[in-house]
Parts: structure tokens; sequence; C-alpha cells
């Protein structure tokens, strides 16, 4: 049911954008030819004339369009006809043109007012996180760090905490013995080495027998993270340096030794590799009765678990009268666009892979999740995201989007006349190619999520 509800939702969002279109048409007399709901990709399911419109549902659920008598090669209109967009002023074409993602902007204003309203406050994106229990074993360093039950998680590893997710993400890419090492670490290594054994060279394989002197063993750096990749804007880099199969086995002899008796198999490289894989120190901060309290260093194990039972409790702003209602309300939505906005520059710079873009497959799961799992108003809130996003990504300057009819009308009037009919059509049909494809990749990205679990 709560993936229905979201597929409705969606819907409606699609049936939003494009009467946004369709009432400016009606707002300066514009004659529509169609309505559509769907692209026009397959089957037509439905189809009924009223009047000059033709109103249709196609089978490929995902989209719609407003097409006009120019669009609509059935009609034989004159070049010179009034019925025709293109003999439209250029300030009337552009407000049809722009009126979709007008519509979406109004409809998610709208739908987080009614959130705010009904439900009495409003998300603030930040959480409060409390030590509910210890569950790792007696030997584990969590014991020695000085928490306590109770305890609230302020800091980690100097990062504020405020995502629900922090502590998990740091936790688990502070693996003991995750087979990297950082490239710093390993030249500080090497040259503790060097220095205690300086007969043999860099990538010397030091002769079989040989005992090799090994220096005090320190642990990696901790974990430390922008609050970007925190918060999901930004994909974490990795700039650690991969262990060989060879390197990771001599690791696993080094354990709290002051020396080792080479077996003819390895350099001083290697063994530099070797002991900068151990393990990163978790530091955290606690409020605890009041006081601020730093804690004692903490190793996660091997899984990347430090052992704690967490309680989470999002802050929630109050919305109780019309004044912090429509406050908060603009106070999410410029949050949130600047999210969407940041979001896109990833995108478009590379640094979101193609394989990371989801798309309305995904959007339903996830949808569907936080309607059942958190209620309809959360539901709501994603709703007015996605229509935010609808109307973003419309703007955009490409071919076949809302976007691209803009530029090609901005062109119009720095030209003083229309661009090639014959040319508009060709880059236009090259756009909507492209982004049929791109909505085939997505859908592809989303199903192999689903079916390896990632979602």
């Amino acid at each position: 049911m709560s993936i229905i509800i979201m597929l409705l939702l969606l819907s409606v969002l699609i049936l939003v954008h494009e009467a946004g279109h369709f009432l400016a048409a009606k707002m300066f007399k514009m004659r529509v030819a169609r309505f559509g709901f769907g692209l026009p990709i397959g089957p037509t399911l439905w189809e009924k004339q009223i009047g000059d419109l033709k109103i249709l549902i196609h089978a490929f659920l995902l989209g719609g369009y407003v097409a006009f008598p120019d669009d609509d090669k059935e009609l034989d209109l004159p070049k010179d006809s009034p019925d025709r967009f293109m003999n439209r002023p250029i300030y009337q074409r552009f407000i049809v043109v722009s009126a979709g993602v007008f519509a979406n902007v109004v409809c998610a204003f709208v739908i987080v007012i009614l959130a705010a309203s009904l439900w009495g406050h409003m998300p603030s994106g930040k959480y409060d996180v409390f030590v509910k229990d210890i569950v790792a074993s007696k030997s584990e360093s969590i014991w020695q760090s000085g928490i306590q039950k109770g305890d609230k998680i302020i800091s980690i590893n100097g990062i504020p905490v405020t995502t629900s997710t922090a502590l998990i993400t740091i936790s688990q890419l502070s693996k003991e013995k995750d087979n990297k090492a950082d490239e710093i670490f390993i030249n500080e290594n090497y040259n503790k080495l060097k220095a205690l054994n300086p007969a043999f060279t860099k990538e010397e394989i030091i002769p079989k027998d040989i005992l090799v002197k090994l220096p005090d063993r320190t642990t990696e750096s901790p974990v430390v993270l922008s609050e970007n990749v925190l918060k999901g804007l930004e994909k974490y880099q990795d700039t650690q340096i991969q262990l060989s199969d060879s390197q990771k086995t001599l690791r696993d002899k080094l354990t709290d030794k002051k020396y080792i008796i080479s077996d003819g198999t390895f350099s001083l490289n290697d063994l530099a590799y070797a002991l900068s894989d151990n393990k990163h120190p978790i530091y955290l901060t606690v409020i605890r009765n009041g006081n601020k309290v730093e804690l004692s260093p903490i190793y996660p194990n091997s899984e990347g678990i430090m052992g704690l039972q967490m309680e989470i409790k999002e802050i929630l702003i109050p919305t109780k009268n019309p004044k912090s209602i429509i406050v908060t309300s603009t106070k999410y939505l410029w949050e949130q666009t600047s999210m969407l906005l940041y979001g896109l520059y990833q995108i478009f710079t590379g640094k979101i892979p193609l394989k990371d873009l989801h798309g309305i497959v995904a959007i339903t799961k996830v949808g569907g999740d936080i309607i059942e799992t958190s209620g309809m108003f959360s539901g709501l809130l994603l709703t007015a995201l996605i229509s935010l996003d609808l109307a973003i990504v419309n703007f955009l300057p490409i071919p076949a989007l809302d976007g691209g009819h803009v530029l090609f009308l901005l062109i119009e009037k720095l030209r003083g006349r229309p661009l090639n009919e014959e040319t508009v059509d060709k880059i236009g049909t090259a756009g909507f190619m492209i982004l049929i494809l791109l909505m085939i990749l997505v859908v592809f990205n989303d199903i192999y999520a689903l079916i390896t679990q990632k979602l």
C-alpha cells in the first residue's frame, strides 16, 4: 500500500507539471492539441477528444506532455496560423514553457506548508545520538574508553555528530586490518624501518634467516569525513593504497613483535605496508550530566563494529502558528533546494558516477519505505523534494526539457528570428533519445540495486 501511495503521489507531480503548461496556455487562449499522461512509447491505454483537445493515457507512465498544434502532424495548419505555438509572442511562449517548473515549485511549497500545519513540527535534518547500551564482548576496547549508558555523543574524531549515520559510517571506515594503508603512514614506517635496518634498500628482498628489527607500532590516523560526505552529498574518496596478498600475510605475522626473521620473500617496503595496516582509533566526545567528557580511543573490530547500541532522536522544529509554519517551511525548502543543486553539480562534474544515479523505481521503493516506517507526513515531505527536483531538472538547458525550449527562445530573441524548424526538431529528437537512454540506465541501476539489496 505504501508503494501504491508513493506512485500516486509521483503521478500527481507529473499532472501538476503538465497542468502548469496547460493552464498557462489557456490563459493566453492558445490552442492545445494534446494532453498526455505518460510518454508516447508503446500502446495508448485510453484517449478522449474534448473539443480541440485530445487527452491520452499511455502505457509508459513515466512522464507526461502537453502538445501544441505545431507538434501534431495530423493537423494541417497554415504556417501563419495564430493557432501555431511558434506564432505567439516570445514572452507568452516563455511563460507557457516555464509554467510547468513554476507549478512544481508552488506544489512543493504547498505540500510542505500542509505537512507543517497538520504535523505540528518539521524535521531539522539534525539528530541527537545517545548510548543505549554497550553490546561488545568484555575484551573489546570500548570497555576501556570510559563510555557509559545515557551518554549523548556530540562528536566523533572532532566531527560534530548531527546525522543519524555518522557513527556507523566512520566506524565502518575504521575497520581493523582493512587491507589498505595511507601512503604518508607507509612512508613514515619505511623511514623507521630503514633507520633500524640501514643495510637494505627499499625494494631489496631481505635474505632468508636475517633478523629484521621492527619499530614501535603506532595506529593509523582517525578517519575524518566532511559534512557533505556524511550527509550523502559527496561520495567518499578513498585514497588509501591496497595491500598485496603477500603483504596481508606478512601483516598478520607482525602482531606485537619487536623483530621478524626473514623468510626470503619480502623487502623493507613490504614490511612498511604490512606495519601500516592495523587499526584506526575513534575518539568520541560525549555530554554526561551536563559536562563534556573526552573518551579514550575506541578501536572497531575487523567488521567495523564498535559494540554500541544507539538511540537516535531527530531534532524537530515546532510549527504551532502561521508565522512559524511559513518561516520553517521556507527555510526547509531553501536548504533542500541548495542540496539538490549541489547534487546536480556533483553529477555534472563527474564526482557522482553514472552507476550511482537512480530514478523512479528507487524513488518509489525508498518513498514507500519512508511512508511505512516514518508515516505519511515524511512521505509528503519527500514528495515535495521530488517536485522541487522535477522543477530544477526540467529547467536545465537540455533539448527536450523545458530548459532546452527556454534556451531556444533566448537564442530566437537574440537573433531576432527563430532557429530553423527542422534544426530544432533534430536537436529535440536527439535530446529526447539521450533522455530515454539515461532513463533506461537509471532504471537498470534501480533494479540492480534492488536485486543486490542496496536499496
